[in-house]
């Protein structure tokens, strides 16, 4: 009975810390797309920002149309301007290597770096997220700058 106890309890331990070293693993994948986010602040102060709000993105969003044309025209290089996040287990190459889109290739929505903060703190990428919320910060206080008369 003890022998038993003590496999079932092991095997618990095992599945346990792979399944948290799968989840360090992708945190660590995921970093801070360093050029992008100095791309975005550039567009926040030169004034490319829609100034919407929360739960406006999914319509704000660029399709997946729109982003395989924007890559045929401008390259990966460029897609990757506008994505806050880089996961380092997938090529350069690839769609699936950019995260946290926060823009639709001509201007930052606000309501695309209010997803991005979202989502990346949810998942425990706090750099991105920190990120996010800095380019929110400029972005609200270019609203209310505007807004004075």
């Amino acid at each position: 009975m003890m022998t038993a106890f003590l496999a079932a309890a092991s095997v618990f331990l095992c599945a346990t810390a792979v399944t948290l070293g799968s989840d360090q693993e992708k945190t660590d994948a995921v970093k801070l797309n360093v050029a992008a986010f100095d791309y975005a602040k550039e567009f926040v102060k030169q004034g490319h920002v829609i100034a919407d709000g929360r739960g406006a993105w999914s319509k704000d969003q660029p399709s997946a149309e729109a982003e395989n044309e924007f890559i045929r025209l401008h390259g990966f290089g460029e897609y990757a301007k506008w994505h806050l996040g880089i996961d380092n287990r997938y090529a350069e190459n690839t769609k699936r290597r950019y995260k946290f889109p926060y823009g639709d290739f001509k201007n930052v929505h606000r309501c695309g770096v209010l997803a991005a903060q979202s989502r990346a703190a949810q998942r425990k990428y706090f750099e991105i997220a920190n990120a996010a919320a800095q380019l929110k910060a400029m972005i609200d206080m270019t609203r209310e700058a505007h807004a004075k008369p």
